[in-house]
């Protein structure tokens, strides 16, 4: 009688890939140092806790002015100011700046104090007059407050999304994390994976090996090895096990109760001589033996103990072929790693974009999906076959498109790396980039991925939780006013608004919320502020959000009604305030500078005021709302968002003044 066992059942391919994936291969997230981080994938979102850059710092090499000063220069009448010493790159400003004067800056240094510019040295001519009376600086060009200097924040500010969980850290969020001083990163642990080669006519590489007595090199366990790394596991190599069955067991036992996953490669068939089979079925669970492919068909499927178990095929090639074909995708899974894609994708522009410079620009660009049939600027979204058109626009399947916009926030801006996929090629004679024109993107690396969900708009807390629930997201928190007008230029999905606004293009409205603004004070409230009349009729010094902000909009309406109960204008109001026009980045910025002792108050949320330990004086409510552009409401990303956004209430929980919709504003302070 035979010992031969049969295959129990060819399973179809599908049956294969279902059963790897219902195997569990995660493993417990992790703390790694930053150095270690490379290539693993971010556990949990990381806020940013400190401002970038941490001072206002000088962006071009020149002279550090009070722009005042500078008004009215030209080339034909320029303004005469005293020199009064240099501020260098990482050194503390020695000299100040006072009407009249200006320093010589060096870039990246620490504006000193006084100054609000920076004319850049080919704007300016150094003299010695006669006499003695020192150096004299000419300004040939009128410096605007701002010019050529780098506010504190201005590249992330300090509460402000940095990363979101599952991101992929790639060099550049590396550089984002290094320069927010993080030391240690929690990432998702890689599923780690043990690799047995069985055989007794295997030897390792760098062993002798008897040709005469049939010996071969083991081939599969370097091989599957790097393969495990490439899908983002760690591999760990096993003896090899022979053809006995206790050694087999011993060796697949132990490597069991030390790895997520078992991977063995040959003694797969169904011969006598083959008993890996055996063990499974004996000690484990063995869910599936072969499979209805070639190459691969002696495919095992199983458990082990408390881990997973897949049996590869002896031959190279084949087992090379079923670990890509069915192991690879669960390993990426478990791992959190993207599916492997080209390193260069063509789509469409997005939006015009003019560029006249006369050099090679290397434009950073991101990328997010059209909706089906959506127009760009009269142009037509490829058609639903998912074609494509002979390289002028790049489809992603039923009639969406692939649509590239710049993303450049400044030189010196590390969040301009994380905010974009690939580079673009403009070349020097390129004038402009229309809307709809067809364009390469060289991707930053082969792993990169189009987001599911783009969004531009308000930095709001409640809405980052939100994004948590979102698979691969990305968010850029440029506040309401950019968010609609972008939206309005068809760029991002959706855009986040706050506070008073009234789109007058079509929009689709997927949810919304409330939050209670005012006015952060020190802990205490040792002003004793009150209200915006406070810091009108006060000297209280203020720090409020850009003009961009939602929050900014709100603030304004409301010191206009208080400007008109006072029968005087908004701006002999704002005038009045010290620091009105002093602004910092994101929602924890002000309250962040008021906890630092930089003012009396600032612009802000309850929930901010009671997160970092502040006082909080209520002035309204404003409503958050989430508007979708109506050609992306089918896109995953979006329906997705929609859903969390239907179920956000639990979301609200620690978020103190957050509240459903339609709460009203409260009344102006008088």
């Amino acid at each position: 009688m035979s010992d031969r066992k049969e295959f129990r059942e060819l399973v179809p391919p599908e049956r294969a890939h279902e059963a790897i994936s219902g195997l569990d291969l995660a493993p417990e997230s992790e703390i790694v140092s930053l150095g270690a981080a490379r290539g693993r994938v971010l556990a949990e979102r990381a806020d940013a806790g400190v401002d970038v850059p941490g001072f206002d710092r000088a962006s071009v090499d020149g002279y550090a002015v009070r722009a005042r000063d500078t008004f009215g220069a030209d080339e034909a009448n320029p303004e005469t100011l005293d020199h009064v010493g240099r501020v260098h790159a990482g050194t503390t400003p020695e000299v100040s700046v006072e009407e009249g004067v200006t320093a010589e800056i060096s870039t990246g240094a620490v504006l000193p104090e006084g100054a609000d510019a920076v004319v850049m040295v080919e704007r300016t001519t150094e003299s010695e007059p006669e006499g003695g009376d020192g150096t004299k600086i000419e300004i040939r060009k009128a410096a605007a407050p701002g010019d050529g200097v780098m506010a504190a924040g201005t590249d992330i500010a300090a509460g402000e999304r940095a990363l979101g969980p599952g991101t992929e850290l790639t060099p550049r969020e590396i550089g984002l994390l290094s320069a927010l001083g993080v030391e240690d990163v929690p990432v998702r642990g890689r599923p780690t994976v043990g690799v047995i080669s069985t055989g007794d006519e295997l030897v390792r590489p760098g062993e002798a090996v008897e040709h005469s007595a049939g010996q071969i090199y083991d081939v599969n366990s370097y091989t599957i090895a790097a393969a495990i790394e490439d899908a983002g596991g760690d591999p760990e190599l096993y003896p090899h096990a022979g053809d006995d069955y206790e050694e087999m067991e011993r060796i697949l036992r132990n490597a069991a109760s030390e790895c997520d996953l078992v991977l063995s490669s040959g003694s797969t068939s169904a011969s006598a001589v083959d008993v890996i089979y055996r063990v499974i079925e004996d000690r484990g669970d063995l869910l599936l033996h072969g499979v209805a492919v070639k190459p691969g068909k002696p495919m095992l499927v199983g458990t082990l103990a408390e881990s997973a178990y897949v049996g590869l095929p002896g031959y190279p090639v084949s087992a090379l072929t079923i670990f890509r074909t069915f192991v690879a995708p669960a390993i990426r899974q478990a791992a959190n790693r993207p599916e492997p894609r080209t390193a260069t994708i063509e789509g469409r522009m997005a939006v015009r974009e003019r560029y006249a410079e006369g050099r090679l620009r290397l434009m950073p660009v991101g990328l997010v999906e059209s909706g089906p049939g959506e127009e760009i600027d009269g142009v037509e979204g490829d058609s639903s076959d998912g074609s494509n058109d002979g390289g002028k626009g790049g489809t992603t399947g039923r009639g969406t498109e692939t649509l590239v916009y710049p993303v450049d926030k400044g030189s010196g801006a590390t969040t301009s790396l994380v905010e974009a996929d690939g580079v673009v090629a403009v070349d020097p004679d390129t004038e402009y980039l229309g809307a709809g024109e067809g364009v390469r993107a060289e991707l930053f690396s082969p792993s990169v991925r189009i987001p599911t969900l783009l969004g531009i708009g308000e930095d709001d807390p409640l809405f980052s939780r939100v994004l948590d629930e979102s698979e691969r997201p990305r968010y850029l928190s440029f506040g309401s006013r950019e968010g609609l007008r972008r939206l309005r230029n068809g760029v991002p999905d959706v855009a986040v608004v706050a506070g008073p606004s009234d789109p007058d293009f079509p929009v689709e409205e997927l949810g919304g919320w409330s939050r209670e603004w005012g006015l952060v004070v020190p802990s205490g409230n040792p002003e004793e502020v009150a209200g915006i009349a406070d810091l009108i009729d006060r000297d209280l010094s203020f720090i409020n959000r850009p003009t961009s902000s939602g929050l900014r909009t709100s603030l304004g309406e409301r010191v206009a009604e208080l400007a008109e109960k006072r029968e005087a204008t908004r701006h002999d109001c704002t005038d009045r305030i010290r620091g009105f026009d002093r602004t910092l980045g994101a929602h924890e910025s002000p309250p962040r500078a008021v906890a630092a002792g930089q003012a009396d108050a600032g612009l802000g949320l309850r929930a901010t005021a009671a997160k970092l330990d502040l006082g909080f004086v209520p002035v309204g409510r404003e409503g958050v709302r989430v508007l979708a552009n109506p050609d992306r409401v089918e896109k995953s990303g979006v329906e997705a968002l929609a859903s969390s956004l239907e179920g956000v209430s639990p979301l609200l929980d620690g978020l103190p003044g957050y509240g459903e919709r339609g709460a009203e504003p409260t009344a102006p302070d008088q």
